[in-house]
């Protein structure tokens, strides 16, 4: 794979999503990073930059949960198929799809899309999940029933057809193409699909005893010796709570501020981002927006912003 500079022209994608998660709020993180400046930030390191607002979604007064394994189905299918259709159309155009969330059942939408851009160029596709969290759920797995448990898996061909089948192909990815970074909350069915399907997982044990410097180069040699298009999806829950409060499902023990720029940091020297989303900023259970200042930052950092 060619290391190329990254995509001038930037879209701002966002998808007011909170159906998928199990707490209210995080609907209004778009809202919360826009606030926090994440379209000037890109703009003063040199990016066109286009906010295409938000795909509508249709809160939860106005929906019922058919499926307690799969909470809020019908309108998540819909809304990713729409958000696919956004993303891929980004792409088409040679620009560069920023998602800013709402929960991470968004990643079903924006895997969709990216694949379906792939499959056309005849790309390989590649993607590093940052996240406290595997989403390796199914509805048979998941002890939850909500659906931002399930993205990666969905992603990869497993569960439910409504979810596998959205944007018309059932496989988005490869398992070999994936690479989890930060993971320190796994359900125990998870653990099993993990270890069956043999995924690269970098859990925050790997972290403290080799460091996130040699993870995040080691990944990024081996994803760029075999794909074309390389996408973050980045979950703010992967920083640990002290730092990032504002997300739905905090877990103790996660990166530091430190780690999280230096991770996002040597993805931008890398060249080689393709498409990116942050997920799971939760302005109502954060402190004058703190979380999505630090989220806004690592964006610029991933895009290229340096202390010198």
């Amino acid at each position: 794979m060619k290391q190329t500079q990254p995509t001038k022209f930037v879209d701002i994608i966002g998808f007011p999503m909170d159906l998928g998660a199990g707490r209210r709020g995080v609907d209004m993180g778009p809202s919360a990073l826009r606030i926090a400046g994440i379209k000037q930030r890109l703009e003063n390191l040199g990016y066109v930059v286009s906010d295409l607002g938000d795909v509508f979604i249709r809160n939860q007064e106005r929906q019922t949960i058919k499926n307690t394994k799969l909470k809020y189905l019908d309108e998540i299918t819909r809304t990713c198929e729409l958000l696919a259709k956004r993303v891929e159309k980004s792409l088409d155009q040679n620009h560069f799809p920023l998602c800013i969330g709402g929960d991470h059942s968004m990643a079903i939408g924006t895997l969709a899309g990216i694949s379906s851009h792939c499959k056309k160029n005849k790309q390989e596709l590649g993607l590093i999940w940052i996240d406290a969290h595997a989403d390796m759920n199914t509805e048979e797995t998941t002890p939850s029933g909500n659906i931002h448990g399930m993205s990666v898996a969905a992603s990869l061909g497993l569960g439910s057809k409504s979810l596998t089948q959205i944007y018309g192909h059932t496989k988005k990815i490869k398992p070999e193409n994936i690479a989890f970074i930060g993971i320190r909350s796994l359900d125990r069915e998870e653990k099993v699909i993990i270890k069956q399907w043999g995924l690269k997982v970098y859990t925050m044990t790997d972290v403290d005893r080799k460091g996130i410097n040699f993870i995040i180069n080691k990944i990024l040699k081996e994803l760029k010796s075999r794909v074309d298009h390389i996408h973050v999806s980045f979950d703010v829950d992967c920083i640990d709570p002290s730092m990032a409060p504002g997300v739905g499902t905090p877990v103790s023990g996660g990166l530091s501020y430190r780690e999280a720029h230096l991770l996002m940091e040597t993805i931008a020297e890398c060249g080689c981002m393709s498409s990116l989303e942050v997920a799971e900023v939760n302005p109502i259970l954060d402190t004058k927006n703190k979380s999505a200042e630090i989220t806004a930052e690592l964006v610029a950092s991933s895009m290229g912003l340096r202390i010198l």
